[in-house]
């Protein structure tokens, strides 16, 4: 347990904190199994459409803090990469 003051609410705005980048964290992982699985069933439209939200989110997400702005970019840069393969393969 803490004794100060200032230690005290740093406890209390860190759990905040990590509530809140707990939570964006678990979207951040919807987005990207919602992306796969439109990836796996085919769907060129729904792809396109989850990847750009993929794009979004993970662009929120740097400038909140909650994820490192490399892996953003290494995240963004797979989901494109296997949009692109995908694409390809379907001919669209």
């Amino acid at each position: 347990m803490s004794h100060t003051l200032s230690a005290r609410k740093r406890q209390r705005q860190n759990v905040k904190r990590r509530l809140r980048n707990r939570s964006v964290k678990t979207h951040l992982k919807t987005r990207l199994k919602r992306f796969d699985a439109a990836v796996a069933a085919g769907s060129p439209e729904e792809a396109r459409k989850q990847a750009t939200l993929v794009q979004k989110f993970f662009d929120k997400a740097v400038t909140r803090g909650v994820v490192h702005r490399n892996r953003a970019s290494r995240k963004k840069a797979s989901v494109f990469g296997a949009l692109n393969r995908m694409l390809q393969q379907s001919g669209g």
